[in-house]
C-alpha cells in the first residue's frame, strides 16, 4: 500500500508508518501544480539579470559572485559534490527513508522551485528502496543539514553511494539496477535539496518513536516494581493528581492504578503495614514519568510542524511573485525538541534505576531476598545487573546535557550562529538503547520479586506481562550467564512486547503504537 503525503498536513502516525515500514511514499497529486509553478519562477529568474541567491549566484560567503545563465546547472552539481563532506557511521536505512520522505514533504509545499522530475525521482527511489548512503556526522544544523543532505542529493545525480537490494553500491549503479535515471539538476535544485532540516528531524523523530515505547513501558515496569516491594497504591489516588493538573501525571497514575487493580499482593498489606510512606521512586513515579511524557508530547508537536515545514532557502513565494532569502534552515526548534526528549529519557531512566536498586536491597525491599536470589551468598543474583543500570543511567545523564546551547561560527562567519540539532538528535538513539536496558532489568527484577510473593498473585494485567516475559526468559534460580537475559529483556522493551495487549491510554502510548 502506498503512503500518500499531503504537504502541511502529515501527522506523526504517518511518519512512524514510513519509518517502521517499507511501503512506497508519494506526494498527493494536489501538490504538483504548486511545485511546477515555483519551478517556472526559478527558471525565469535564472535567465534574468537580477541576482537571486542560489539561483544565479554563489553560496554562503560567495553569494556576491554572479553566475552566468549557462553555468547554473553546473553550479548546482558543484554545490552537491563540494558539500559531500559527511563522516562517521552510516545512517540506518529506516531513518534514511524517513529523511527522504520529509524532503518530499518540504518540496511538496511548492516554495522550493524544484522540478517535478526531482520530486518523482525521490518517490521512485523510495518505492524501489534505493537508499543513499548518508554519513551521520558533519552537520551543525544551519544552513540546514548540508553535508548529510548533500550525500542524499549526490545519489540522485548518480554520484556517491546508495543501498539497493541489500548491497552498498556506487549510486549510479544502484539507480541503473532499479531502472532509474539520475536527475539533471536545474537552477536552485541542488540548494533546495541540501538546505533543510530533514536529517536532524528524521533522527529526532526516530528517537521520539523509541522514547514513546520506553515511556509506556516504564508505567508497566513501575507497576511490577511497586507490587514486588509491596508498595502502596494510595499515592495513585486520582484526586492527588487532578489537584495538580498535569495531564501526564494524571494519566500515568490512572494507568498504573488500573494495571495493579486486583492484585492479591496489594490487598495483603493494606492493614497492619508499619511503613508510612514508600521511597520517592515508587511514590513519585506519576509526577516524574508523567512530566517526561508531557515533554515528549511537546517535542512531538514541534517535530510534526517541522516535518511539514519548508526549510530551504531562498523561498519561492509564487502568489507574491517573489524569491526571498530567509533563515528557515536554522534547526533551533529541532535542537530544542531533541534536548527535551533527552531530558525525558534521562529522568525516566533515573527513577527506574532507583526502583531496581530498591528491589535488590533487602533493607528496603520489604523482605525480598538480597539481590533477588533464593540462595544469597552462594549466588549474586541481580547484583551486577543493578550496577549495569547505574552505569547506563549515569551515561544518559551526561548525554542529556543540552546541545542547543552550543554554537560556533562557520563559513567565514557568514553562518555565525548554528543549532547543533544534528548531534542533538543523533545522541538520542544511544539514550533510548540505554533506557531499553534499564527498563529491561527493572522488568526482570519486578517479575522475580513478584515470584517471591507466592502464593499471593499480582493483578491479571501484570501476570500477563510476566507470562510473556517467561516465554523468553525463565526466573533466575541460581546464578547463570545473564547477558543474554538483559539483551532479550531490552528487546522486549524496545519492540513494544510488554505493552502489547495492555489497555494503556493513548496519551501514554503517544506515537508508540
Amino acid at each position: 500500500m502506498t503512503i500518500t503525503l499531503i504537504p502541511g498536513k502529515t501527522d506523526l502516525s504517518q511518519l512512524q508508518a514510513i519509518w517502521r515500514g517499507k511501503e512506497p511514499v508519494r506526494l498527493h497529486d494536489d501538490a504538483r501544480p504548486g511545485i511546477e509553478a515555483a519551478a517556472k519562477m526559478v527558471r525565469h529568474a535564472a535567465q534574468g539579470e537580477a541576482a537571486v541567491y542560489g539561483v544565479n549566484t554563489g553560496f554562503g560567503k560567495l553569494a556576491s559572485v554572479k553566475i552566468a545563465a549557462g553555468d547554473t546547472a553546473h553550479l548546482q552539481r558543484n554545490l552537491i559534490l563540494s558539500h559531500c563532506c559527511g563522516v562517521g557511521e552510516v545512517l540506518d536505512k529506516d531513518t534514511t527513508r524517513l529523511m527522504m520522505a520529509l524532503k518530499l514533504l518540504s518540496l511538496g509545499r511548492g516554495a522550493s522551485g524544484v522540478s517535478l522530475a526531482t520530486v518523482t525521482l525521490i518517490e521512485a527511489m523510495l518505492a524501489k528502496s534505493v537508499l543513499p548512503v548518508i554519513p551521520v556526522q558533519g552537520s551543525v544544523g544551519a544552513s540546514g543539514d548540508l553535508a548529510p543532505l548533500a550525500h542524499m542529493a549526490a545519489a540522485m545525480i548518480g554520484a556517491g553511494e546508495a543501498f539497493f537490494a541489500d548491497e552498498r553500491l556506487p549510486a549510479e549503479e544502484a539507480l541503473h539496477r532499479a531502472q532509474l535515471e539520475p536527475v539533471q539538476l536545474g537552477p536552485k535544485e541542488g540548494l533546495a535539496l541540501i538546505n533543510g532540516t530533514q536529517f536532524s528531524t528524521a533522527c529526532a523523530l526516530e528517537a521520539l518513536f523509541g522514547a514513546w515505547r520506553n515511556a509506556a513501558a516504564c508505567v508497566v515496569t513501575a507497576a511490577l516494581s511497586t507490587d514486588a516491594i509491596m508498595g502502596s497504591t494510595a499515592p495513585l489516588v486520582d484526586e492527588i493528581h487532578t489537584l495538580r493538573g498535569h495531564t501526564g501525571q494524571i494519566e500515568v497514575a490512572r494507568a498504573q492504578r488500573a494495571l495493579m487493580d486486583g492484585s492479591e499482593i496489594r490487598e495483603s498489606h493494606r492493614d497492619g503495614d508499619t511503613r508510612v510512606q514508600d521511597p520517592y521512586c515508587i511514590r513519585c513515579q506519576p509526577q516524574v514519568s508523567g512530566a517526561a511524557m508531557d515533554l515528549l508530547h511537546f517535542a512531538g508537536r514541534t517535530l510534526q510542524v517541522e516535518a511539514n515545514a519548508v526549510t530551504d532557502n531562498p523561498l519561492v513565494l509564487v502568489d507574491q511573485g517573489l524569491i526571498v532569502s530567509g533563515g528557515n534552515f536554522h534547526a533551533e526548534p529541532v535542537a530544542f525538541a531533541a534536548d527535551q526528549i533527552a531530558l525525558a529519557l534521562s529522568e525516566i531512566g533515573a527513577i527506574a534505576q532507583r526502583r531496581v536498586a530498591l528491589m535488590v536491597d533487602p533493607t528496603l525491599s520489604f523482605d525480598l531476598p538480597p539481590f533477588l536470589t533464593p540462595d544469597p551468598g552462594l549466588n549474586s543474583g541481580f547484583m551486577i545487573a543493578e550496577v549495569t543500570t547505574a552505569a547506563l543511567m549515569s551515561e544518559n545523564k551526561h548525554l542529556a546535557n543540552p546541545c542547543s546551547t552550543d554554537s560556533t561560527p562557520t563559513s567565514a562567519n557568514q553562518e555565525d550562529h548554528v543549532s547543533m540539532a544534528a548531534h542533538a538528535a543523533r545522541r538520542l538513539k544511544r539514550m533510548n538503547v540505554n533506557l531499553n536496558v534499564i527498563l529491561g532489568v527493572e522488568l526482570l527484577c519486578g517479575a522475580q520479586g513478584i515470584g517471591f510473593r507466592a502464593p499471593l498473585q499480582t493483578s491479571a494485567a501484570l501476570q500477563g506481562v510476566i507470562s510473556a516475559l517467561r516465554k523468553a526468559i525463565p526466573p533466575v534460580v541460581g546464578d547463570r550467564y545473564l547477558a543474554p537475559d538483559l539483551h532479550h529483556a531490552a528487546e522486549m522493551i524496545a519492540g513494544g512486547t510488554i505493552i502489547a495487549g495492555l489497555d494503556l491510554p493513548s496519551y501514554i502510548r503517544g506515537a508508540a503504537a
